[in-house]
């Protein structure tokens, strides 16, 4: 079996055998976290657009650490500085970014 899904919006929504390939995909890294160079081409030439809407260090700092290990480059949107901070809508915010073509958007909002 492999991913298929095209978003995550809630833990919950996972199934038994989809929680069982992310574990059998995170051991592997494991290996890779103990090496002298932690990069993986997975994501090379993609982009990773992480928008966060709340404060979070560890959350935000290991989805960017994670795409940067798998190759990505990453864009951390801080939305405090954001155009959302002066009343943008959120639908305006994510068709700016659709705009500039990211393959993946992350995006944590309570």
């Amino acid at each position: 079996m492999g991913w298929s899904r095209k978003d995550l919006l809630h833990i919950e929504d996972l199934k038994p055998e989809e929680i069982q390939l992310i574990l059998n995909t995170a051991k592997p890294m494991k290996d890779i976290m103990s090496r002298a160079v932690k990069k993986l081409p997975t994501f090379r030439g993609k982009s990773v657009y992480n928008l966060f809407f709340e404060s979070s260090t560890r959350t935000r700092t290991s989805f960017e650490t994670a795409a940067k290990i798998l190759g990505a480059d990453t864009t951390s949107l801080a939305v405090a500085q954001s155009s959302l901070n002066k009343g943008e809508t959120l639908l305006d915010t994510v068709r700016t970014l659709q705009a500039m073509k990211p393959d993946i958007v992350v995006i944590r909002h309570s």
